[in-house]
């Protein structure tokens, strides 16, 4: 079996160097490394990364829990996230906790019990004691999307009032007064605070609001938008709190043969990639989302590393992109 020593000797350096090029050390030249990297192909070495990892009381390996993988949101910070952990000769554990408590509680002890070196959470609610338990033991948590009350651990955020303010108040610029809005789980704080910025824009201009919720999912919005197209109030425009809603939202409106925007306008909250490619194009109120995962793994190894004890919460703001969704009633 080839050894450290084996890559040193072909390589022509010491089995010091070899290590620091396997950690990822940014101390060894580069042509030191390009020798060490071409030694490893030819020979075919594997390291021994655990024994490695406990020799040195590391595991290289950070958490991830997100609640939905399937919501592109999720899925394109999850891809950030892996590109720059796997730079930093880290491993990536991901957990799926479909807004669940108990998941994500036994989401957190697992990982604790991995002896992950960091976690990135998008956290169901902000008070959960497993977090904290998760911090006392060592382990640098970084809030994804939704903050946590634990005032140890880092966040990350989107202003999520302004995102909901500023997409209804797009459609009152362009005459609609009848504007619905199908809206997340209010338990968590962006579908809470998307909702306060509707309502915030709806009686700035003393217009009714009308809710339904659609609980962030894809069923849930397409029951939602039936519901209002069935329903006996009268709407010119629909505000839809995430991506995933939208894609129920849209379903049941093609089933009801409902024209966008002639005899209804649409604006999203999130802009994943296929929003362009829909008939007609979505107008969307895109999150910074690839910014944001930079940010929280930022923060997340600036803590392994240990070069910062004070608390950062981050909060991005977002961006209104006109498509063809959205009809004048002026």
């Amino acid at each position: 079996m080839t050894q450290m020593k084996d890559v040193a000797k072909q390589a022509g350096v010491s089995p010091a160097t070899v290590s620091r090029v396997l950690t990822g050390s940014a101390t060894v030249s580069d042509e030191n490394r390009r020798r060490v990297e071409d030694a490893i192909a030819a020979l075919g070495y594997r390291p021994n990364r655990v024994a490695s990892h406990l020799r040195r009381q590391k595991t290289h390996k950070i958490g991830v829990i997100v609640p939905d993988i399937e919501n592109p949101t999720f899925s394109e910070a999850i891809r950030v996230i892996e590109d720059v952990a796997f730079r930093e000769g880290f491993r990536v554990l991901l957990c799926n906790s479909e807004d669940q408590p108990e998941k994500q509680r036994a989401y957190l002890e697992t990982l604790v019990d991995e002896r992950v070196e960091g976690i990135i959470l998008v956290p169901y609610l902000s008070d959960g004691s497993d977090v904290s338990a998760a911090i006392d033991r060592g382990i640098p948590i970084v809030a994804f999307d939704r903050p946590v009350d634990d005032p140890r651990a880092d966040a990350v955020i989107a202003d999520d009032y302004d995102t909901g303010r500023r997409a209804t108040e797009h459609l009152i610029e362009q005459g609609h007064r009848a504007i619905a809005f199908i809206s997340g789980i209010i338990e968590i704080k962006p579908g809470a605070d998307r909702l306060a910025g509707y309502e915030a824009a709806m009686r700035k201009h003393d217009l009714p609001s009308y809710v339904v919720s659609g609980s962030f999912k894809a069923e849930g919005g397409r029951a939602a938008m039936t519901e209002l197209l069935e329903g006996e109030r009268a709407m010119s425009a629909v505000v839809v709190a995430n991506n995933m809603m939208t894609i129920g939202a849209l379903r049941s409106i093609k089933e009801h043969r409902v024209r966008v925007p002639d005899d209804l306008s649409v604006v999203v909250i999130n802009d994943p990639w296929w929003t362009e490619l829909v008939d007609p194009p979505l107008t969307a109120f895109a999150l910074p989302t690839k910014r944001m995962a930079e940010a929280a793994v930022e923060l997340l190894f600036e803590r392994i590393d240990g070069g910062r004890s004070q608390t950062k919460c981050v909060v991005y703001g977002g961006e209104l992109r006109i498509r063809e969704s959205v009809g004048s009633r002026e």
